[in-house]
């Protein structure tokens, strides 16, 4: 509603005012007025489906329109590969080796042991010989030289097989699950992408307008249609000052209009708390009158809203 409408009738409540008696009137003009919703995507590309026409009647959660969203989908397929790749380097660290890796590492085990058992029973062969001068110091210094070496083969293969039992270190595994956590952020983003591109109707309503036609580049964030929804309907008058202590919000009025079959109930939903017009003389007690305040009224059932159209003139009645 334009500037000019908005104090034309102003004025019109003004010179309805002034033509009356001192008794207080019983209608104030107005108009009805609305509030209509911009529904947009916050992500660009070229509308592929549209879903609606200007005019149609449309339930909450209907599909409103749809972009091109193929690079949507591959991101999507992307991080969803990232995850599942992620959630399984975090199961291998969590898991250890395999069953056939640790029963090699058992199978060196033994041979190590076996080894180890030999050695032994050389030492103790070599100390006798040197005892009794068969042999020289020299061999009994090999022979302690290979138990100690197949000694500590088996205890290198002790402590892998241990190892494996357990799996990695803990801050490997937590490295891990941060990592599943960041690959499950990037496949939440890439669905949240994807959603975007398919919008519905936030609620119930009358589409007013198409902005938008299917094969044209809609920009980030610019609206596609518009909705007025039965909510945002609402009829705005005005009302002088004497008359403004009487009212209340929440307070019953009626709308008539021309041509309508029959009043339609609204309740106070808004008072102005500064005038909409105001007199160039000074205030007095003969002038005071030519001030008036703005008042919204919305109408007590959405059915009685869609009666309504925005710019509409009204007459409210308390």
């Amino acid at each position: 509603m334009t500037w000019l409408f908005k104090h034309l009738l102003s004025g019109a409540a003004v010179g309805a005012i002034a033509a009356c008696t001192a008794s207080a009137p019983t209608g104030f003009a107005g108009y009805a007025e609305g509030e209509s919703v911009r529904l947009a995507a916050p992500i660009s590309g070229t509308l592929t489906k549209l879903h609606v026409q200007r005019g149609d009647v449309v339930a909450a959660s209907a599909p409103a329109f749809v972009l091109e969203q193929d690079s949507e989908r591959s991101a999507r397929e992307e991080a969803q590969a990232r995850v599942r790749r992620a959630e399984q380097q975090l199961g291998n660290l969590q898991s250890g080796k395999r069953p056939d890796e640790i029963a090699a590492l058992r199978a060196q085990l033994a041979q190590a042991q076996a080894a180890f058992n030999l050695s032994t029973r050389e030492l103790a062969r070599a100390s006798e010989l040197v005892a009794q001068n068969f042999t020289s110091p020299a061999s009994l210094d090999e022979a302690r030289a290979a138990v100690a070496r197949d000694q500590a083969r088996v205890n290198e293969l002790q402590a892998q097989i241990r190892l494996a039992g357990q799996g990695s270190r803990v801050q490997e595994i937590a490295a891990a699950q941060q990592e599943v956590l960041a690959a499950k952020a990037q496949l939440a983003q890439a669905d949240w992408r994807v959603q975007q591109k398919t919008q519905r109707m936030p609620t119930a309503g009358d589409v007013t307008d198409v902005l938008y036609r299917e094969g044209e580049w809609v920009p980030q964030g610019s609206p596609v249609l518009t909705l007025l929804p039965p909510s945002q309907v609402k009829a705005r008058f005005f009302v002088p000052e004497p008359v403004l202590g009487k009212l209340q919000l929440g307070q019953a009025v009626t709308l008539h209009c021309d041509g309508c079959p029959a009043p339609i109930n609204a309740k106070v939903s808004y008072i102005a708390r500064e005038a909409e017009f105001t007199s160039p003389l000074i205030y007095s007690k003969e002038n005071r009158a030519t001030l008036v305040y703005m008042v919204e009224a919305r109408p007590s059932s959405p059915d009685d809203a869609r009666r309504l159209h925005p710019g509409q003139p009204l007459e409210v009645r308390q």
